[in-house]
Protein backbone atom coordinates (compact mmCIF):
# COMPACT_ATOMS: atom_id res chain seq x y z
CA UNK A 1 0.00 0.00 0.00
CA UNK A 2 2.88 2.35 0.86
CA UNK A 3 4.39 1.87 -2.62
CA UNK A 4 1.06 2.57 -4.28
CA UNK A 5 0.71 5.84 -2.36
CA UNK A 6 4.27 6.79 -3.28
CA UNK A 7 3.82 6.18 -7.00
CA UNK A 8 0.48 7.99 -7.07
CA UNK A 9 2.04 10.99 -5.33
CA UNK A 10 5.00 11.03 -7.70
CA UNK A 11 2.72 10.73 -10.72
CA UNK A 12 0.50 13.57 -9.54
CA UNK A 13 3.49 15.79 -8.92
CA UNK A 14 5.03 15.15 -12.30
CA UNK A 15 1.78 15.48 -14.24
CA UNK A 16 0.46 18.51 -12.36
CA UNK A 17 -0.05 21.57 -14.56
CA UNK A 18 2.75 24.15 -14.47
CA UNK A 19 2.87 27.75 -15.53
CA UNK A 20 4.85 29.34 -18.36
CA UNK A 21 8.63 29.19 -17.81
CA UNK A 22 7.86 25.94 -15.98
CA UNK A 23 10.20 23.48 -14.37
CA UNK A 24 10.04 20.74 -16.97
CA UNK A 25 8.57 18.05 -14.76
CA UNK A 26 10.18 19.12 -11.51
CA UNK A 27 8.64 19.99 -8.18
CA UNK A 28 9.72 21.51 -4.89
CA UNK A 29 9.49 18.99 -2.07
CA UNK A 30 10.73 18.92 1.50
CA UNK A 31 12.02 16.19 3.78
CA UNK A 32 12.57 16.18 7.52
CA UNK A 33 16.01 17.34 8.60
CA UNK A 34 17.58 14.58 10.66
CA UNK A 35 20.95 12.89 10.68
CA UNK A 36 19.71 9.78 8.87
CA UNK A 37 18.16 11.78 6.02
CA UNK A 38 21.19 14.08 5.73
CA UNK A 39 23.56 11.13 5.31
CA UNK A 40 21.37 9.66 2.59
CA UNK A 41 20.75 12.95 0.76
CA UNK A 42 24.44 13.83 0.56
CA UNK A 43 25.01 10.72 -1.57
CA UNK A 44 22.15 11.32 -4.00
CA UNK A 45 23.26 14.37 -6.06
CA UNK A 46 19.93 16.12 -5.63
CA UNK A 47 19.23 19.79 -6.31
CA UNK A 48 19.13 21.04 -2.71
CA UNK A 49 17.71 24.52 -2.34
CA UNK A 50 17.85 25.28 1.37
CA UNK A 51 17.06 24.26 4.93
CA UNK A 52 14.24 26.03 6.74
CA UNK A 53 12.11 25.24 9.78
CA UNK A 54 13.98 21.98 10.30
CA UNK A 55 13.17 20.72 6.80
CA UNK A 56 15.35 20.34 3.71
CA UNK A 57 13.89 21.65 0.45
CA UNK A 58 14.70 19.95 -2.83
CA UNK A 59 13.91 20.46 -6.50
CA UNK A 60 12.99 16.95 -7.58
CA UNK A 61 12.51 15.38 -10.98
CA UNK A 62 10.77 12.11 -11.75
CA UNK A 63 13.84 9.94 -11.12
CA UNK A 64 14.52 11.70 -7.83
CA UNK A 65 11.25 10.42 -6.42
CA UNK A 66 12.40 6.85 -7.01
CA UNK A 67 15.73 7.61 -5.30
CA UNK A 68 13.90 8.92 -2.26
CA UNK A 69 11.59 5.93 -2.19
CA UNK A 70 14.53 3.53 -2.45
CA UNK A 71 16.14 5.18 0.58
CA UNK A 72 12.81 5.16 2.45
CA UNK A 73 12.78 8.98 2.76
CA UNK A 74 9.34 10.49 3.16
CA UNK A 75 8.70 13.84 1.50
CA UNK A 76 6.01 16.50 1.33
CA UNK A 77 5.01 18.43 -1.82
CA UNK A 78 5.79 22.14 -1.46
CA UNK A 79 5.57 23.69 -4.93
CA UNK A 80 2.24 25.43 -4.47
CA UNK A 81 3.44 27.02 -1.23
CA UNK A 82 6.15 29.00 -2.94
CA UNK A 83 6.72 31.57 -5.65
CA UNK A 84 5.79 32.02 -8.45
CA UNK A 85 2.49 30.43 -7.44
CA UNK A 86 2.04 32.84 -4.53
CA UNK A 87 3.11 36.00 -6.31
CA UNK A 88 0.81 38.37 -8.11
CA UNK A 89 0.43 38.12 -11.87
CA UNK A 90 3.69 38.73 -13.67
CA UNK A 91 3.71 41.62 -16.11
CA UNK A 92 5.09 40.67 -19.49
CA UNK A 93 4.53 44.08 -21.01
CA UNK A 94 8.14 45.10 -20.45
CA UNK A 95 9.63 42.39 -22.65
CA UNK A 96 10.39 38.70 -23.04
CA UNK A 97 11.17 38.28 -19.35
CA UNK A 98 8.92 40.95 -17.90
CA UNK A 99 10.93 43.66 -16.19
CA UNK A 100 13.86 41.32 -15.88
CA UNK A 101 16.41 41.36 -18.67
CA UNK A 102 16.93 38.64 -21.18
CA UNK A 103 20.35 38.48 -22.83
CA UNK A 104 19.23 40.41 -25.93
CA UNK A 105 17.43 43.05 -23.88
CA UNK A 106 20.49 43.63 -21.71
CA UNK A 107 22.67 43.96 -24.81
CA UNK A 108 20.25 46.53 -26.22
CA UNK A 109 20.06 48.53 -23.01
CA UNK A 110 23.82 48.57 -22.45
CA UNK A 111 24.43 49.87 -25.96
CA UNK A 112 21.70 52.45 -25.46
CA UNK A 113 23.54 53.75 -22.39
CA UNK A 114 26.71 54.00 -24.44
CA UNK A 115 24.93 55.87 -27.21
CA UNK A 116 23.25 58.31 -24.84
CA UNK A 117 26.26 58.93 -22.58
CA UNK A 118 29.20 58.30 -24.86
CA UNK A 119 31.43 60.70 -22.96
CA UNK A 120 31.40 58.54 -19.81
CA UNK A 121 30.02 55.11 -20.79
CA UNK A 122 31.70 52.48 -22.93
CA UNK A 123 30.48 48.96 -23.68
CA UNK A 124 33.20 46.37 -24.15
CA UNK A 125 32.67 42.87 -25.50
CA UNK A 126 35.10 40.89 -23.38
CA UNK A 127 34.64 37.62 -25.22
CA UNK A 128 32.19 34.83 -25.88
CA UNK A 129 30.33 32.47 -23.61
CA UNK A 130 30.38 28.74 -24.21
CA UNK A 131 27.47 29.01 -26.66
CA UNK A 132 28.87 32.10 -28.37
CA UNK A 133 27.01 34.94 -26.65
CA UNK A 134 28.89 38.14 -25.94
CA UNK A 135 29.82 38.90 -22.34
CA UNK A 136 29.75 42.66 -21.88
CA UNK A 137 31.45 45.04 -19.51
CA UNK A 138 30.21 48.57 -19.00
CA UNK A 139 33.10 50.89 -18.19
CA UNK A 140 32.17 54.24 -16.63
CA UNK A 141 34.75 57.01 -16.29
CA UNK A 142 35.17 60.68 -17.17
CA UNK A 143 37.76 59.74 -19.82
CA UNK A 144 36.23 56.45 -20.70
CA UNK A 145 38.44 55.70 -23.72
CA UNK A 146 41.63 56.28 -21.77
CA UNK A 147 43.48 54.30 -19.15
CA UNK A 148 44.10 56.73 -16.34
CA UNK A 149 46.12 56.40 -13.17
CA UNK A 150 43.11 56.26 -10.90
CA UNK A 151 41.13 53.89 -8.73
CA UNK A 152 39.23 50.96 -10.25
CA UNK A 153 36.33 48.94 -8.83
CA UNK A 154 34.52 45.90 -10.22
CA UNK A 155 30.88 44.74 -9.94
CA UNK A 156 29.66 41.47 -11.47
CA UNK A 157 26.30 39.70 -11.59
CA UNK A 158 24.78 36.37 -12.55
CA UNK A 159 27.38 33.70 -12.02
CA UNK A 160 24.28 31.57 -11.46
CA UNK A 161 21.55 31.53 -14.08
CA UNK A 162 18.48 31.43 -11.84
CA UNK A 163 19.54 34.50 -9.85
CA UNK A 164 17.82 37.05 -12.09
CA UNK A 165 17.94 39.92 -9.61
CA UNK A 166 21.75 39.71 -9.64
CA UNK A 167 21.67 40.99 -13.24
CA UNK A 168 19.46 43.94 -12.45
CA UNK A 169 21.29 45.46 -9.48
CA UNK A 170 24.70 45.99 -11.17
CA UNK A 171 23.00 47.11 -14.39
CA UNK A 172 20.95 49.68 -12.50
CA UNK A 173 24.13 50.94 -10.85
CA UNK A 174 25.57 51.73 -14.27
CA UNK A 175 22.32 53.36 -15.35
CA UNK A 176 22.18 55.46 -12.19
CA UNK A 177 25.77 56.69 -12.52
CA UNK A 178 25.51 57.84 -16.13
CA UNK A 179 22.05 59.39 -15.74
CA UNK A 180 23.07 61.38 -12.64
CA UNK A 181 26.58 62.37 -13.63
CA UNK A 182 25.69 65.89 -14.73
CA UNK A 183 23.29 66.69 -11.90
CA UNK A 184 24.66 64.91 -8.81
CA UNK A 185 27.97 66.27 -7.51
CA UNK A 186 28.71 63.13 -5.51
CA UNK A 187 28.27 60.90 -8.57
CA UNK A 188 30.36 63.24 -10.73
CA UNK A 189 33.16 63.25 -8.19
CA UNK A 190 33.25 59.45 -8.02
CA UNK A 191 33.12 58.97 -11.80
CA UNK A 192 35.82 61.61 -12.32
CA UNK A 193 38.15 59.87 -9.86
CA UNK A 194 37.45 56.20 -10.56
CA UNK A 195 37.11 53.68 -13.38
CA UNK A 196 33.99 51.66 -12.61
CA UNK A 197 33.65 48.31 -14.37
CA UNK A 198 30.32 46.49 -14.37
CA UNK A 199 29.60 43.02 -15.82
CA UNK A 200 25.86 42.51 -15.19
CA UNK A 201 25.62 39.11 -16.86
CA UNK A 202 28.50 36.63 -16.66
CA UNK A 203 26.42 33.56 -17.50
CA UNK A 204 24.24 34.47 -20.50
CA UNK A 205 23.80 30.88 -21.69
CA UNK A 206 22.50 29.78 -18.34
CA UNK A 207 20.22 32.80 -18.04
CA UNK A 208 18.58 32.09 -21.39
CA UNK A 209 18.10 28.45 -20.44
CA UNK A 210 16.57 29.56 -17.16
CA UNK A 211 14.12 31.84 -18.97
CA UNK A 212 13.03 29.47 -21.72
CA UNK A 213 13.34 25.96 -20.28
CA UNK A 214 14.06 25.49 -16.60
CA UNK A 215 13.63 28.34 -14.11
CA UNK A 216 15.90 26.78 -11.48
CA UNK A 217 18.90 26.24 -13.76
CA UNK A 218 22.09 27.30 -11.96
CA UNK A 219 25.22 26.43 -13.94
CA UNK A 220 26.50 27.31 -17.40
CA UNK A 221 25.63 25.03 -20.32
CA UNK A 222 28.76 22.90 -20.65
CA UNK A 223 28.02 19.47 -22.14
CA UNK A 224 29.82 17.25 -19.66
CA UNK A 225 29.69 14.27 -21.98
CA UNK A 226 27.89 11.99 -19.55
CA UNK A 227 24.34 13.20 -20.09
CA UNK A 228 24.72 16.06 -17.63
CA UNK A 229 25.21 19.74 -18.38
CA UNK A 230 26.84 22.65 -16.69
CA UNK A 231 29.73 23.83 -14.53
CA UNK A 232 29.16 26.00 -11.48
CA UNK A 233 31.09 29.12 -12.49
CA UNK A 234 31.54 30.12 -8.86
CA UNK A 235 33.48 26.92 -8.18
CA UNK A 236 35.72 27.25 -11.25
CA UNK A 237 38.27 29.86 -10.12
CA UNK A 238 41.81 28.73 -9.42
CA UNK A 239 42.35 29.71 -5.79
CA UNK A 240 42.13 26.41 -3.86
CA UNK A 241 40.14 24.95 -6.74
CA UNK A 242 39.01 21.43 -5.89
CA UNK A 243 40.52 21.59 -2.40
CA UNK A 244 37.91 19.15 -1.13
CA UNK A 245 34.55 17.72 -2.09
CA UNK A 246 32.66 19.66 0.55
CA UNK A 247 33.25 23.12 -0.93
CA UNK A 248 32.63 21.91 -4.50
CA UNK A 249 31.81 18.67 -6.26
CA UNK A 250 33.79 16.50 -8.69
CA UNK A 251 30.56 15.03 -10.06
CA UNK A 252 29.25 16.65 -13.27
CA UNK A 253 25.62 16.10 -12.28
CA UNK A 254 26.08 18.14 -9.10
CA UNK A 255 24.78 21.68 -8.90
CA UNK A 256 28.18 22.73 -7.50
CA UNK A 257 30.28 20.84 -10.06
CA UNK A 258 33.63 22.63 -10.25
CA UNK A 259 34.53 21.62 -13.80
CA UNK A 260 37.41 19.48 -15.09
CA UNK A 261 40.03 22.09 -14.16
CA UNK A 262 40.36 25.59 -12.79
CA UNK A 263 39.31 28.23 -15.33
CA UNK A 264 38.06 25.53 -17.69
CA UNK A 265 35.10 27.73 -18.65
CA UNK A 266 35.26 30.70 -21.05
CA UNK A 267 33.14 32.78 -18.67
CA UNK A 268 35.63 32.54 -15.80
CA UNK A 269 38.56 32.91 -18.19
CA UNK A 270 37.13 36.30 -19.15
CA UNK A 271 37.22 37.42 -15.50
CA UNK A 272 40.75 36.05 -15.11
CA UNK A 273 42.00 37.91 -18.17
CA UNK A 274 40.26 41.14 -17.20
CA UNK A 275 41.84 41.18 -13.75
CA UNK A 276 45.26 40.40 -15.20
CA UNK A 277 45.12 43.64 -17.16
CA UNK A 278 43.41 45.96 -14.70
CA UNK A 279 44.22 47.26 -11.24
CA UNK A 280 41.01 46.77 -9.27
CA UNK A 281 40.92 47.86 -5.65
CA UNK A 282 37.60 46.25 -4.62
CA UNK A 283 35.04 43.73 -5.89
CA UNK A 284 31.40 42.80 -5.33
CA UNK A 285 29.90 39.67 -6.88
CA UNK A 286 26.08 39.73 -6.75
CA UNK A 287 24.01 36.64 -6.06
CA UNK A 288 20.71 35.71 -4.47
CA UNK A 289 19.18 34.78 -2.22
CA UNK A 290 19.69 35.11 1.59
CA UNK A 291 20.28 38.84 2.14
CA UNK A 292 23.80 38.69 3.50
CA UNK A 293 27.25 40.15 2.80
CA UNK A 294 30.07 37.59 2.74
CA UNK A 295 33.83 38.00 2.57
CA UNK A 296 36.82 35.58 2.37
CA UNK A 297 37.72 33.01 3.19
CA UNK A 298 35.09 30.70 1.81
CA UNK A 299 37.26 27.59 1.62
CA UNK A 300 37.96 27.51 5.38
CA UNK A 301 36.44 28.77 8.60
CA UNK A 302 39.78 30.36 9.54
CA UNK A 303 39.89 34.16 9.11
CA UNK A 304 42.17 36.02 6.72
CA UNK A 305 44.91 38.33 7.96
CA UNK A 306 42.66 41.24 6.88
CA UNK A 307 39.50 40.00 8.57
CA UNK A 308 39.08 43.15 10.63
CA UNK A 309 39.11 45.47 7.61
CA UNK A 310 36.91 43.16 5.53
CA UNK A 311 34.44 42.99 8.38
CA UNK A 312 34.45 46.77 8.87
CA UNK A 313 33.70 47.49 5.22
CA UNK A 314 30.95 44.84 5.19
CA UNK A 315 29.47 46.32 8.35
CA UNK A 316 29.52 49.82 6.92
CA UNK A 317 27.73 48.63 3.79
CA UNK A 318 25.18 46.75 5.89
CA UNK A 319 24.48 49.87 7.92
CA UNK A 320 23.94 51.94 4.80
CA UNK A 321 21.51 49.37 3.46
CA UNK A 322 19.57 49.31 6.70
CA UNK A 323 19.37 53.11 6.68
CA UNK A 324 17.32 53.06 3.46
CA UNK A 325 14.28 51.13 4.64
CA UNK A 326 15.28 49.23 7.77
CA UNK A 327 16.11 45.97 6.01
CA UNK A 328 18.99 44.10 7.68
CA UNK A 329 21.72 42.54 5.55
CA UNK A 330 23.69 40.28 7.84
CA UNK A 331 27.41 39.95 7.21
CA UNK A 332 30.39 37.79 8.04
CA UNK A 333 33.07 35.46 6.75
CA UNK A 334 31.67 33.03 4.18
CA UNK A 335 33.42 29.90 5.41
CA UNK A 336 32.73 30.60 9.09
CA UNK A 337 29.18 31.89 8.91
CA UNK A 338 27.60 30.03 6.01
CA UNK A 339 29.20 26.97 4.40
CA UNK A 340 32.49 26.05 2.80
CA UNK A 341 33.16 26.78 -0.87
CA UNK A 342 36.30 26.34 -2.90
CA UNK A 343 37.08 27.73 -6.33
CA UNK A 344 34.92 30.79 -5.62
CA UNK A 345 35.48 34.19 -7.15
CA UNK A 346 36.00 36.26 -4.01
CA UNK A 347 38.56 33.85 -2.58
CA UNK A 348 40.39 34.15 -5.89
CA UNK A 349 40.29 37.95 -6.10
CA UNK A 350 41.35 38.32 -2.47
CA UNK A 351 43.90 35.51 -2.50
CA UNK A 352 45.46 36.58 -5.80
CA UNK A 353 45.17 40.37 -5.69
CA UNK A 354 44.74 41.09 -1.97
CA UNK A 355 41.75 43.41 -2.42
CA UNK A 356 38.47 43.68 -0.48
CA UNK A 357 36.16 41.13 -2.08
CA UNK A 358 32.52 40.47 -1.32
CA UNK A 359 29.71 38.16 -2.29
CA UNK A 360 26.48 40.06 -1.79
CA UNK A 361 23.46 37.81 -1.56
CA UNK A 362 20.41 39.88 -2.46
CA UNK A 363 16.93 39.42 -0.94
CA UNK A 364 14.87 37.65 0.07
CA UNK A 365 16.01 35.78 3.16
CA UNK A 366 14.40 32.47 2.25
CA UNK A 367 12.46 30.56 -0.36
CA UNK A 368 9.13 31.13 1.33
CA UNK A 369 9.53 34.86 0.82
CA UNK A 370 10.31 34.48 -2.86
CA UNK A 371 13.69 32.80 -3.21
CA UNK A 372 14.77 33.30 -6.79
CA UNK A 373 11.34 34.67 -7.67
CA UNK A 374 11.66 38.30 -6.66
CA UNK A 375 8.53 40.11 -7.75
CA UNK A 376 9.10 42.54 -10.60
CA UNK A 377 7.99 45.46 -8.46
CA UNK A 378 10.79 44.62 -6.00
CA UNK A 379 13.62 45.19 -8.50
CA UNK A 380 13.90 48.94 -7.94
CA UNK A 381 13.55 48.83 -4.13
CA UNK A 382 16.25 46.17 -3.90
CA UNK A 383 18.54 48.33 -6.01
CA UNK A 384 17.70 51.40 -3.94
CA UNK A 385 18.71 49.73 -0.69
CA UNK A 386 21.99 48.60 -2.27
CA UNK A 387 22.89 51.88 -4.00
CA UNK A 388 24.44 53.74 -1.09
CA UNK A 389 26.62 50.75 -0.22
CA UNK A 390 27.83 50.62 -3.83
CA UNK A 391 28.68 54.31 -3.80
CA UNK A 392 30.44 53.84 -0.49
CA UNK A 393 32.65 51.07 -1.90
CA UNK A 394 33.49 53.16 -4.98
CA UNK A 395 34.49 56.00 -2.68
CA UNK A 396 36.52 53.59 -0.53
CA UNK A 397 38.57 52.63 -3.60
CA UNK A 398 39.15 56.31 -4.40
CA UNK A 399 40.22 57.14 -0.85
CA UNK A 400 42.55 54.13 -0.66
CA UNK A 401 43.98 54.29 -4.17
CA UNK A 402 47.74 53.61 -4.19
CA UNK A 403 47.54 52.15 -0.73
CA UNK A 404 45.19 49.17 -0.77
CA UNK A 405 44.99 46.54 1.93
CA UNK A 406 48.68 45.77 1.74
CA UNK A 407 50.74 48.44 -0.04
CA UNK A 408 53.74 46.13 -0.32
CA UNK A 409 51.78 43.87 -2.65
CA UNK A 410 50.47 46.57 -4.99
CA UNK A 411 50.98 45.74 -8.62
CA UNK A 412 52.31 47.78 -11.48
CA UNK A 413 49.67 49.42 -13.62
CA UNK A 414 48.67 47.16 -16.51
CA UNK A 415 47.95 48.54 -19.94
CA UNK A 416 46.86 47.09 -23.23
CA UNK A 417 43.41 45.80 -22.40
CA UNK A 418 41.96 47.23 -25.58
CA UNK A 419 44.25 45.07 -27.66
CA UNK A 420 42.47 42.02 -26.31
CA UNK A 421 38.90 43.27 -26.11
CA UNK A 422 36.38 44.18 -28.77
CA UNK A 423 34.41 47.39 -28.35
CA UNK A 424 31.67 49.29 -30.09
CA UNK A 425 33.02 48.98 -33.64
CA UNK A 426 32.42 45.23 -33.43
CA UNK A 427 28.69 45.92 -33.63
CA UNK A 428 28.96 47.52 -37.06
CA UNK A 429 28.76 51.01 -35.60
CA UNK A 430 31.05 53.89 -36.20
CA UNK A 431 34.22 53.51 -34.14
CA UNK A 432 35.40 56.37 -32.01
CA UNK A 433 38.93 57.63 -31.70
CA UNK A 434 40.50 56.31 -28.56
CA UNK A 435 43.03 57.91 -26.27
CA UNK A 436 45.97 56.23 -24.55
CA UNK A 437 45.17 53.44 -24.11
CA UNK A 438 45.91 42.48 11.09
CA UNK A 439 44.96 40.52 13.84
CA UNK A 440 42.33 37.85 13.18
CA UNK A 441 38.95 38.57 14.66
CA UNK A 442 36.01 36.54 15.86
CA UNK A 443 33.35 36.38 13.13
CA UNK A 444 29.62 36.32 13.67
CA UNK A 445 26.84 36.17 11.12
CA UNK A 446 25.15 39.17 12.74
CA UNK A 447 27.08 42.20 13.98
CA UNK A 448 25.54 44.50 16.54
CA UNK A 449 28.06 47.37 16.49
CA UNK A 450 27.19 50.90 15.47
CA UNK A 451 28.60 52.27 12.22
CA UNK A 452 32.34 52.58 12.47
CA UNK A 453 33.39 55.30 10.05
CA UNK A 454 32.80 59.00 10.45
CA UNK A 455 32.17 59.71 6.79
CA UNK A 456 29.62 56.97 6.21
CA UNK A 457 26.67 59.31 6.80
CA UNK A 458 27.37 61.09 3.53
CA UNK A 459 26.19 58.00 1.66
CA UNK A 460 22.99 57.37 3.54
CA UNK A 461 19.61 58.67 2.52
CA UNK A 462 18.75 61.97 4.19
CA UNK A 463 20.72 64.46 6.24
CA UNK A 464 23.05 63.56 9.09
CA UNK A 465 20.46 64.66 11.62
CA UNK A 466 17.85 62.46 9.97
CA UNK A 467 20.23 59.53 10.08
CA UNK A 468 20.94 60.12 13.75
CA UNK A 469 17.19 60.11 14.43
CA UNK A 470 16.83 56.88 12.44
CA UNK A 471 19.18 55.27 14.99
CA UNK A 472 21.15 52.92 12.73
CA UNK A 473 21.95 49.76 14.63
CA UNK A 474 22.96 46.37 13.33
CA UNK A 475 20.11 44.50 14.93
CA UNK A 476 18.76 41.14 13.97
CA UNK A 477 15.05 41.31 13.23
CA UNK A 478 14.52 37.82 11.86
CA UNK A 479 13.43 34.89 13.95
CA UNK A 480 16.76 33.23 14.67
CA UNK A 481 15.19 29.87 15.35
CA UNK A 482 13.72 29.84 11.85
CA UNK A 483 16.76 31.44 10.18
CA UNK A 484 17.64 29.95 6.83
CA UNK A 485 20.63 27.65 6.79
CA UNK A 486 21.44 28.22 3.18
CA UNK A 487 22.57 25.40 0.89
CA UNK A 488 25.11 26.59 -1.70
CA UNK A 489 23.93 29.49 -3.78
CA UNK A 490 27.14 31.44 -3.42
Amino acid sequence: MKKVIFFMTALCLVLSPLKAQDYWNTEIISVAKNQDNIKKLMKMNLDLLMEWNNRIYIIAGFNDFFKLQKENISFAPETLNFYPYKQSEVSLQEGLNGRYHSYAELERDLLALQDSYSNIARVIDMGDSLEGRNIYALKISDNVYQDEQEAEVFFVGCHHAREWISVEVPFLLGKYLVENYETNSQVKDLVDKCEIWIVPLLNPDGLEYSIHFYRYWRKNRRDNGDGSFGVDLNRNYSYNWGLDNEGSSPFPSSNVYRGPSAFSEPETQIIRDLFAQRNFQAVISYHNYSQIILYPWGYTNQPTSEAQLLDQIAGDMSGLMQAVNGKVYEYGQAGADLYLTNGGMIDWTFGTYNIPSYTLELPPIDEEHGGFFNAEEDIQPIFNENLQAMLYLIDWTVQNFNSGINPSTRRERRYGLRANLKDKNQFGREARDEGEDNAPMQNSKVKYNDLKTSNINSYATGSKSEIADFGIKRTHTANKANRLQYIPEQ
